[in-house]
């Protein structure tokens, strides 16, 4: 081994302790039963049980409303910032990031109280605003990133062509900019599918999501089919960032709509 190399061993050791380990139990108590046993009862039970089944498809429901709620408002907010024109200050982008120096579950316990003293009703409502809220600048940042990184000439040509302002904007800004709407997608959706903290202190647990029922799994000693719950969100998180990587590829390959 050489010197160069001795560097990389700390990091390996973490990623064989924390990384590796983990998921490899996570597989074997998906596959065996309470016996230790090699069985698919646990994937099976998913599958047939309604009261699971119900809980993931109001999960990628919610899912799907929060991340176009994060779209439709990250969106403009990131063009805003990334454009010196609307945004010459540097100022404005620390405001977004602000939100994130504190801890997510305290903004969620303070969402909460607001939403006590003013006398709102907590339900599916209150929970896609905090939902929003503590997802929100992980939307805002990749697109932000990808806007300002963006080559103004291709904009500056459509102009020059006799392109309109909404022209150049759906025709070269948003096709440039997707890679960021993408990887913004991917940084939102997932995480709304498997939390459970939110959901528990945004409807008082009258909405449970897929990250609740592992979370009752295991804390009911009922390690293997929890396994298996966080073995399909795993199978379902590694699918959709193989998918997300291939439309970024093709979008950065593609480029400008004609």
């Amino acid at each position: 081994m050489n010197k160069r190399s001795r560097w990389a061993l700390p990091y390996f050791i973490f990623l064989v302790l924390f990384v590796a380990l983990p998921l490899l139990l996570i597989v074997i108590y998906s596959f065996t039963d309470g016996a230790g046993h090699f069985s698919f009862a646990n994937l099976t039970k998913f599958f047939s049980d309604g009261n699971s089944l119900s809980t993931f498809a109001v999960s990628i429901e919610v899912a799907i409303e929060n991340t176009l709620l994060c779209i439709l408002i990250g969106y403009p907010a990131a063009y805003i910032l990334a454009d010196k024109k609307l945004n010459p200050s540097a100022v404005t982008v620390v405001l977004f990031i602000l939100p994130m120096w504190i801890n997510a579950l305290m903004r969620t316990l303070a969402t909460a109280e607001l939403f006590n003293m003013a006398g709102i009703p907590l339900g599916k409502g209150t929970l896609l605003f905090g939902m929003c809220y503590d997802y929100l600048p992980f939307m805002i940042y990749p697109i932000y990133n990808v806007l300002n990184k963006m080559d103004k000439s291709y904009a500056e040509a459509a102009q020059d062509l006799g392109a309109t302002p909404g022209e150049v904007f759906r025709k070269v800004t948003l096709p440039l900019s997707l890679p960021g709407v993408w990887s913004g997608v991917m940084m939102v959706f997932m995480p709304t599918v498997s939390t459970f903290a939110i959901s528990e202190f945004l409807t008082n647990n009258k909405i449970k999501l897929f990250g609740t029922i592992i979370q009752e799994n295991i804390n009911n000693s009922m390690w293997n089919y929890g396994a298996a719950l966080s073995l399909i969100m795993l199978v379902i998180i590694g699918i959709t960032t193989l998918f997300q990587g291939g439309k970024s590829e093709g979008e950065a390959s593609g480029g400008v709509l004609i």
